[in-house]
């Protein structure tokens, strides 16, 4: 179904666009070859499981939950929660 002037299918393609953005951003941090023992970010050590879960794994999962929100919060607005408002 089109709405407007877009074609039919012309969501999914945006949709399957931004997901292919993101994996390719995320790869492009990954470095080369084997994971790092130690958070780059506080020098903790990374556990061997998580090592071995996430291959190229640079930060403890406490310094990657910081890193992730701050990511979250510059990528843009919520498109949710724009339609809400406009819808009351």
């Amino acid at each position: 179904m089109a709405g407007g002037w877009s074609r039919d299918g012309a969501v999914q393609d945006q949709i399957d666009a931004s997901v292919e953005d993101s994996v390719k951003r995320a790869r492009s941090r990954m470095p080369a070859g084997e994971s790092f023992t130690h958070c780059e970010e506080c020098g903790e050590a990374i556990p061997e499981a998580r090592r071995k879960a996430v291959p190229g794994v640079r930060f403890c999962i406490e310094c990657q939950s910081e890193l992730d929100k701050e990511e979250s919060a510059a990528a843009g607005f919520n498109r949710r929660g724009s339609k809400d408002s406009q819808l009351r």
